[in-house]
């Protein structure tokens, strides 16, 4: 059984706990963030939250693993500070993928968050630090590089190329052989028939860049 610490104290590190509790396969054992952000308590879900800056001193990395199911806010860049301090300290990820979701022995890395009803077709990889909400399609023959974040009920279709901190908006669809450039945020419901630009925000259908998406934060 895997010893793990989840990072978070509000809604989706409580989401991940509940679903987490139903794995046979993991034991999370308390959970940790920066030390201005502790609860007057010290316990979250009747666990102990310990300081993330001295979280080794309560859970060494050869024996405990980390979860960090964060939201794409700035763009996935929040997310990635706290995966990439706690790959510093020495922690490997856990990732978790819903029983409830249909894979096909995809390649998938550290730190992903995959919940229920998610398809995702054969011979697409997915990276590390990579958040799916519940029932997306993901197309075949794919890659969904690090650092990017998926809302619910997003189609991206076959032989799409996803580059890091990218995030997509409910209801988007992504037509085949499309490029998702660096930092591209698709707004809801937009369609995306073409490559895009480089942190670039595309809105409407079909879409079109509307304005940079360096500073967005939701």
């Amino acid at each position: 059984m895997q010893k793990v610490i989840l990072f978070g104290i509000l809604d989706t590190a409580q989401l991940a706990h509940y679903y987490l509790k139903k794995d046979p396969s993991v034991e999370v054992v308390g959970f940790t963030v920066h030390e201005q952000y502790i609860p007057e308590s010290k316990t979250f879900e009747g666990l102990p939250v310990v300081p993330f800056e001295s979280v080794t001193d309560y859970y060494p990395p050869s024996e405990y693993k980390m979860f960090a199911p964060m939201t794409g806010r700035k763009m996935n860049r929040q997310r990635e500070s706290v995966y990439l301090e706690g790959k510093a300290k020495g922690y490997d990820f856990i990732s978790y993928v819903s029983p409830n979701a249909t894979v096909n022995d995809n390649q998938i890395g550290e730190n992903c968050f995959i919940l229920e009803d998610n398809t995702l077709q054969p011979f697409t990889k997915i990276g590390n630090n990579v958040v799916m909400w519940s029932g997306n399609h993901i197309g075949h023959h794919g890659e969904i590089k690090d650092h990017v974040f998926f809302t619910s009920h997003v189609v991206l279709s076959g032989h799409c190329v996803v580059h890091p901190y990218s995030w997509f908006g409910v209801n988007a669809t992504i037509t085949n052989d499309c490029t998702i450039a660096e930092g591209t945020c698709v707004a809801m419901g937009a369609l995306i028939s073409k490559d895009t630009q480089a942190w670039q925000l595309y809105i409407g259908s079909p879409a079109r860049a509307a304005k940079s998406s360096q500073d967005l934060d939701f």
